[in-house]
């Protein structure tokens, strides 16, 4: 027996877990992981933000022009899911998309946050009607979620239904839909 197991008894659980994370979880995973990470992360720092902003526990106050317009956090969001989307379109990199990712997500909750915003347009953040913001973004984080664990479920399904639609339009598939000849 190695004595350095005996001192570092992580070390090597530490390597197999790189290991099998390197051997399943290819880029779009990795990439779908990390702007779900990023969409949850700022969707709930925007909250204690904006909270903390309101109630004034945080020093930090809302940005707002000499003319006093409010620019709300969602042009932020809007600008960053342009960039974002023109850079994925534009580049085809797996490197790129590892970042990319959690950029969209950020932009994405940034967006969704005031989604009751720009639905009523009109400011209803803190209002009855702002809570279908929380709505969205627990869905929107359930649906990633859901993709992310269960996304090779969902290609085999999709595979599926491919297999089904190219059978039915074969030739096989035309014989089994035939009507039988009348006596």
């Amino acid at each position: 027996m190695n004595i350095r197991n005996l001192l570092h008894p992580g070390f090597h659980f530490r390597k197999r877990v790189v290991a099998a994370y390197q051997q399943h979880v290819d880029y779009r995973r990795e990439a779908a992981l990390r702007m779900w990470v990023g969409f949850i992360g700022t969707f709930l720092f925007l909250r204690f933000l904006t909270y903390g902003i309101r109630y004034h526990v945080l020093p930090a106050r809302n940005i707002v022009t000499s003319g006093g317009l409010h620019i709300h956090h969602f042009v932020w969001g809007i600008l960053i899911l342009l960039i974002v989307g023109f850079l994925g379109i534009t580049i085809n990199s797996q490197r790129l998309h590892a970042w990319l990712a959690p950029a969209f997500g950020i932009g994405a909750a940034l967006v969704i946050d005031e989604f009751a915003l720009w639905l009523n347009l009109r400011d209803v953040y803190w209002a009855r009607e702002g809570r279908i913001s929380i709505d969205v973004a627990v869905v929107i984080a359930a649906l990633l979620g859901v993709y992310y664990t269960a996304d090779r479920f969902w290609k085999q399904v999709v595979d599926e239904v491919r297999a089904g639609l190219k059978f039915a339009a074969s030739e096989e598939g035309r014989l089994l839909r035939r009507k039988p000849a009348a006596k």
